[in-house]
């Protein structure tokens, strides 16, 4: 097979501050950053990204591999115009430059929003098939988090979504889709698709694989494709903070037959609705939160992980709340560590002062989130680093790190990761290239909600997770929707949509 390749990779939150601009996919927020062309090869080689799992599988089959444009950007509010219809751009430029080819591939998120289209990769996608006509092959891989849509359903041939939170199963899921276009070009008839939308959102602290329900139910989707009318099913908890009408979870299934398909499709669904009520949790504020975490280690010691799940900048947050950085302070924590704060104008100050000085900071804070503030005082600047570094717990998986201009500092017993560029805290490396060595210390809090647990589980005495001022809410119904579907629960259980602006006071409420 001739097979064109690309990836564009964006979880878009639309209450997050700012936007995603064509240098956010450049600089890439933790992920390798824009590359074009044969270089694509080398830049993602060996790395947990779905288009290098992709190539693995491919290789051995002497397939003409032709590489488009792989990027993605750290989550954030929507992908402005100029960024999407320039790498849009190169992709449809490179794909019609190929042609004739056999098949394209595309690595999405699945929850890109662009400042002018709801629904990114369906647009694309739609440009795409536009572009090599019906009887091309066109297939794509989506992270458990898409919020899918019918236009993506409806336009590829194959969607293939992971299966994993942490998702430590992006290159496999590379590899399945693969396997399945493989299928195709051997003679497998082109499978039909049946869908079903699930009536409620899912809070993403809920939706950890490792853990029930959801450890269940991806066990139930492995089961169904033993039919072997049964090609391929899939189900994406979605990312509940995109509001358009097509946000929510979604689960689908690709069959040799629409009967067989809609099969899947109603069981594994019935199986989501009946764990509905399960798909929920403690959620403590920051106070209640080190105060537990210094019980616990007081009892069993160390390392508490604290989850601050609600300034996580793998959710479009600008990692750089002060809520819980306060309360340690306030509490006296000892021998306590915090990361990433993101904090460009702290760092370059941190390291104009050097290691060993110490300087006067209003730190973090600067996002605007409701209820959090700069955290003025007088820190110690324990050292500097360029930010750049290797990744390799299982999340990350080797990624090439930078994070811009970085620091430790301390501030009584709390030392703070201080870095320029955003990216999700889920790999160890990212205390150590400021010397902070995780497994040694009595509490640590970290920006994510859930990826940390591929590399900090092993070594967690216990878990905590945290409700702190940030740009993301753990409970949707507390977010300003406008555009949802008026019949969707806006939690697991609790009311729907219609229910939730009914009960909002007026305009002339307000006002009086």
């Amino acid at each position: 097979m001739r097979i064109v390749f690309a990836g564009f990779q964006h979880e878009t939150n639309t209450f997050a501050p700012a936007p995603a601009d064509y240098h956010a996919f450049e600089l890439g927020g933790g992920w390798p950053g824009l590359t074009r062309g044969h270089a694509v090869f080398a830049t993602i080689a060996g790395s947990n990204i779905p288009a290098a799992g992709f190539i693995e599988a491919a290789t051995p089959y002497g397939h003409q591999l032709i590489p488009s444009v792989w990027c993605a950007a750290s989550p954030s509010a929507a992908v402005t115009r100029e960024a999407f219809e320039r790498i849009a751009g190169m992709i449809l430029e490179d794909i019609a430059a190929a042609l004739p080819v056999d098949a394209v591939y595309l690595d999405l998120h699945g929850a890109m929003v662009a400042e002018h289209a709801d629904d990114g990769e369906g647009e694309l996608l739609q440009r795409v098939r536009a572009l090599i006509g019906p009887d091309t092959l066109l297939v794509s891989s989506y992270d458990l988090h898409a919020n899918t849509t019918q236009a993506m359903l409806q336009t590829a041939d194959v969607l293939v979504a992971y299966r994993t939170y942490p998702h430590v199963d992006m290159a496999e899921t590379g590899r399945r889709t693969f396997a399945i276009l493989q299928r195709l070009f051997e003679g497998m008839a082109r499978p039909v698709t049946a869908s079903r939308r699930i009536p409620f959102l899912l809070p993403t602290v809920w939706q950890c694989t490792d853990l029930m329900p959801a450890k269940a139910l991806y066990a139930r989707l492995a089961e169904l494709e033993h039919d072997p009318e049964i090609v391929h099913v899939s189900f994406t908890m979605g990312f509940p903070a995109a509001d358009f009408p097509e946000c929510g979870p979604v689960v689908w299934a690709h069959g040799r037959t629409q009967q067989a398909a809609q099969r899947a499709v109603d069981a594994l669904a019935q199986a989501v609705l009946d764990a509905e009520p399960t798909f929920k949790g403690e959620l403590p504020d920051a106070r209640t939160a080190v105060a537990r975490a210094l019980v616990i280690h007081a009892d069993r010691g160390g390392p508490v992980v604290i989850a601050d799940t609600q300034d996580n900048p793998g959710a479009g947050c600008q990692s750089d709340t002060t809520g819980i950085l306060r309360e340690l302070i306030a509490q006296g924590a000892q021998n306590a560590a915090i990361g990433l704060i993101v904090d460009p104008a702290s760092a370059a100050l941190a390291h104009a002062a050097g290691a060993g000085a110490t300087v006067r900071l209003a730190l973090g804070g600067h996002s605007g989130a409701e209820g959090d503030a700069p955290l003025v005082a007088d820190y110690l600047v324990e050292c500097v680093s360029d930010g750049k570094f290797d990744a390799f717990g299982p999340y990350y998986g080797g990624f090439h790190m930078d994070l811009g201009p970085s620091a430790c500092l301390r501030l009584d017993g709390v030392r703070i990761v201080l870095a320029s560029y955003k990216a999700q805290l889920a790999d160890q490396a990212m205390f150590r290239f400021v010397g902070i060595e995780p497994a040694d210390q009595a509490i640590l809090v970290v920006k994510s909600t859930l990826h940390f647990r591929a590399d900090f589980v092993d070594i967690a005495r216990d878990i905590l997770f945290c409700a702190s001022p940030g740009a993301i809410s753990m409970d949707p119904s507390t977010m300003d929707w406008k555009r949802l579907p008026p019949d969707l629960r806006m939690t697991p259980g609790g009311p729907t949509f219609a229910e939730l602006q009914a009960s909002k006071p007026s305009t002339k409420e307000k006002h009086v």
